[in-house]
């Protein structure tokens, strides 16, 4: 995600243009943007005329940029697109005040948002643009004599270590081990959540089997794919069998399981937990809350005024921060976040019991 400008408007609100860059991005998005916010951007229009004689005939659309004040916010994943629509409020056309409109924005569409802003999706827009600027996957490519290793961030690839070596067999030849060392060494400087190995025949398999000795904690977060090439042709099969999308995805589904594990072994040892928005609630109000889990489907409904909670949610987390509680929010789309669900959609690791 780009954040390209942020400003204070004089009602107080927030302005902020912002460009997604991501699927992931207009996930982010669609719990960020909600009704009643003001959103405008340039789109295409098919024009209503109130003159008779001169009706559009349907097939016609229109380029304008307008804004519109939101009334519903749809994710459509596999439409790979977000759809905001709403009331237009202003636009380059003043004859189309008033009319309803759909935004569909895609990947690389630039957006413009006006709201309060609260401290989760101020922390949500934030993790969003570091997921950006930050590599979270390491590439390493190996084949016989040769390995290479490249860091994926979502703006793209970049080569970190281009490893060759003479092994096998003859005067010059040196034990694969020492290939398998060097690479170990370039993976350990690397800063990510997960790894991929990838590469063609058996080299692979045996430079995991040596990770597994001397760098068994790395090893323990590799995915191994098997590729024709090693290098950047290695990586570009990498990256179109999606391997690196499902290795994110399941780091983020590892983060929300130990999350839940966590929760579900203190319910069953009566420790140190609160869930359901009432007991939530009151553990924040005495300060503790730990972790505060809180599921998106579930957040989102509560603000739009269509749960069923006694509790303000943003009173709720506000409080939490401002007492030095974290905030996670789960994602209703994984397991985890079922299991969250199940619970009523929001729990709490506490400092310490209420009773």
């Amino acid at each position: 995600m780009q954040i390209k400008s942020r400003e204070t408007t004089a009602e107080g609100r927030e302005r902020i243009e912002v460009v997604p860059e991501t699927l992931d991005d207009l996930w982010h998005l669609s719990h960020v943007v909600e009704p009643g916010d003001l959103v405008s951007g340039d789109t295409t229009r098919r024009i209503q005329r109130n003159d008779d004689n001169l009706r559009d005939s349907g097939g016609e659309r229109e380029h304008m940029w307008l804004q519109i004040e939101v009334t519903d916010v749809e994710f459509a994943k596999f439409a790979n697109r977000l759809r905001v629509g709403g009331e237009i409020v202003d636009c380059s056309r003043e004859d189309q005040l008033g009319f309803h409109h759909t935004i569909n924005v895609e990947e690389h569409t630039e957006l413009t948002i006006e709201k309060h802003l609260k401290s989760d999706q101020a922390d949500r827009l934030e993790e969003a643009v570091e997921a950006t600027e930050n590599p979270d996957v390491a590439i390493a490519t190996v084949e016989e004599g040769e390995a290479h290793v490249h860091t994926v961030a979502q703006y793209g690839t970049e080569e970190r270590a281009s490893l060759t070596s003479t092994t096998g067999k003859g005067e010059y030849a040196r034990p694969r081990k020492e290939l398998f060392a060097e690479l170990s060494d370039v993976l350990k400087r690397q800063d990510v959540d997960a790894y991929i190995l990838a590469g063609p025949g058996f080299t692979k398999q045996d430079a995991l089997d040596y990770f597994e000795d001397e760098i068994p904690e790395i090893a323990a977060q590799i995915t191994v794919v098997d590729t024709a090439g090693v290098g950047d042709r290695g990586v570009h099969e990498v990256l179109k069998r999606g391997a690196v999308e499902d290795v994110q995805q399941q780091t983020r589904i590892a983060e929300e399981a130990d999350y839940i594990d966590e929760l579900m072994a203190r319910i069953g040892e009566g420790a140190e937990v609160a869930y359901g928005p009432e007991e939530v609630a009151k553990a924040a109000d005495y300060g503790a809350i730990e972790t505060l889990l809180v599921l998106d489907d579930r957040l989102r409904k509560e603000r739009a005024g269509e749960g069923d909670w006694d509790v303000d949610v943003d009173r709720l987390i506000e409080t939490t921060e401002q007492k030095g509680g974290d905030v996670t929010v789960f994602s209703a789309e994984f397991a985890p976040g079922q299991q969250l669900a199940n619970l009523g959609g929001i729990a709490a690791l506490l400092r310490y019991r209420l009773d």
